[in-house]
């Protein structure tokens, strides 16, 4: 029997209720990673080479905002949840209950990117690279939302960092979207600084974009060692294999893809 389990800090998912209105911690995440994103984006394309101008990054912020949310929406619906759905249309409205998908948001903002950059002739790797840069720090955001929600918690253990989450019945857990959002968050944005300062990564478009996929697919991949998956879908194979497993597969196989690319091509002056 665990003895040192940390308690879990039960924080209220709303942050401040204002009559029918409220303001979830959940969508606070989501604002908090798409406004500093933009802001760090903005900056970096002053600096050489300048990839694209602050005010094309201001025209993008509405597309990413749209792709994120019902891309990630659409991903949960099609991803975890279609038979629910199917039955419950009405219930794909319900943001504000939950439920998104970050490879479905994924998806969503590469439909953003694509259409974008068509749009207005630019690049689509230079401003895929300009995004990959910054969604570690929405991941981190959405990871600690899901701790706070007492949501998506990890798989029962005996660690002396376990905890009881409220939800999760009366076995000590994983934190596991603590862990989530450091090597999601953390760990991937750092390798990507430091491709992006300590090497010529800026100047391969696609790069970044390529390493970010990598990154996260193997950090997702085992994340999801430690987290209990859905109870509607539980383990797609043996005891192991998870829905988050396998979408995160042609992910990581497009970073690689990517990479290569980006290699094969000379840099940009």
């Amino acid at each position: 029997m665990n003895t040192l389990l940390i308690p879990y800090p039960e924080i209220d998912p709303v942050l401040v209720q204002l009559g029918p209105f409220a303001i979830r911690w959940y969508a606070l995440a989501y604002i908090a990673g798409l406004v500093i994103g933009w802001q760090i984006m903005r900056r970096v394309c002053e600096q050489p080479p300048k990839l694209l101008s602050p005010v094309k990054i201001d025209d993008f912020l509405l597309w990413a905002a749209l792709g994120v949310i019902l891309g990630g929406r659409l991903g949960y619906v099609l991803f975890y949840k279609p038979l629910f759905y199917a039955a419950n249309p009405l219930a794909i409205l319900t943001l504000w209950e939950g439920g998104m998908s970050f490879h479905g948001g994924l998806l969503g903002v590469v439909v953003a990117i694509l259409a974008f950059a068509r749009r207005n002739k630019v690049d689509p790797f230079m401003l895929s690279d300009l995004v990959a840069l910054v969604v570690p720090i929405g991941l981190f955001f959405g990871r600690l939302a899901n701790f706070i929600n007492g949501e998506l918690w990890g798989r029962v253990t005996d660690v002396p960092w376990a905890m009881i989450f409220p939800r999760g019945g009366p076995l000590p857990r994983h934190p596991s979207q603590l862990y989530q959002a450091f090597f999601e968050g953390v760990v991937v944005l750092l390798v990507l600084l430091a491709v992006w300062r300590l090497t010529d990564g800026r100047r391969r478009p696609g790069l970044l974009t390529g390493v970010f996929c990598v990154g996260y697919g193997v950090a997702r991949i085992v994340g999801e060692l430690f987290r209990e998956p859905d109870a509607h879908l539980g383990y797609l194979v043996g005891q192991w294999l998870t829905m988050g497993m396998l979408l995160s597969v042609p992910v990581l196989a497009f970073g690689g893809w990517l990479i290569a690319r980006a290699y094969r091509r000379p840099a940009l002056s």
